[in-house]
């Protein structure tokens, strides 16, 4: 896996453009899940200051850091409290939900934004930066749901699973972050990239750039 900071001596407008889309798709994401549990009643994200469009609120400080130099990383996890939920059977899965949703709905907007920028913006720049934006929230919306913790989801499993199976969840909350970094760095990507193309392809398609 390349790290970011190799770009910031090949290509610094590169290294920047994904800087920004990175940062500011993974508040938008955390914001989403604040959001999500604020309007079913828990009102414990928006008394901890996430209910803001703020990214500084939302990147945790190792996470941010890793990013750049490992090409991997995570924004700060939201807190609420399932069970002020006004949905106790679905709405954790509700605000796991809401990120990588977050997520599309970005990239649908970044390949809006282009197909209307493309051609009466002359600035390159802006261009590119709207391709790598639409990338980098595909890759963040497929990645959050697997369901393997901590992604988001995870959640799902516990409303899909039998009563009889609940035990994968036991299991994959002991194990699941060596499995994760198993799939990251040994199957480098691979693993995800028929899923990408297809999110990647349906969003290119519904906005008319396919």
């Amino acid at each position: 896996m390349t790290s970011p900071l190799q770009l910031f001596t090949d290509d610094p407008l590169a290294f920047i453009l994904l800087a920004i889309s990175l940062l500011l798709s993974i508040a938008l994401h955390e914001y989403a899940h604040a959001l999500a549990a604020d309007l079913q009643g828990d009102r414990l994200p928006r008394a901890m200051g996430r209910l803001t469009l703020n990214p500084i609120k939302h990147l945790d400080p190792m996470g941010t850091i890793l990013i750049f130099v490992a090409g991997f990383g995570w924004g700060k996890p939201v807190e609420f409290r399932p069970q002020a939920l006004s949905s106790q059977r679905f709405g954790a899965a509700l605000v796991a939900l809401a990120g990588p949703t977050m997520n599309i709905l970005l990239a649908v907007a970044g390949a809006l934004a282009f197909r209307a920028a493309y051609g009466s913006i002359e600035t390159l720049a802006v261009l590119r930066f709207l391709l790598v934006f639409v990338e980098i929230n595909v890759l963040l919306a497929v990645f959050n749901l697997i369901p393997i913790p901590p992604l988001d989801g995870s959640r799902l499993l516990t409303i899909f699973l039998p009563p009889g199976k609940q035990k994968i969840i036991f299991f994959l909350d002991r194990w699941g972050m060596l499995i994760l970094f198993g799939l990251i760095f040994l199957g480098r990507g691979a693993i995800f990239s028929p899923v990408t193309d297809f999110v990647r392809s349906t969003v290119l398609n519904l906005t008319g750039l396919n």
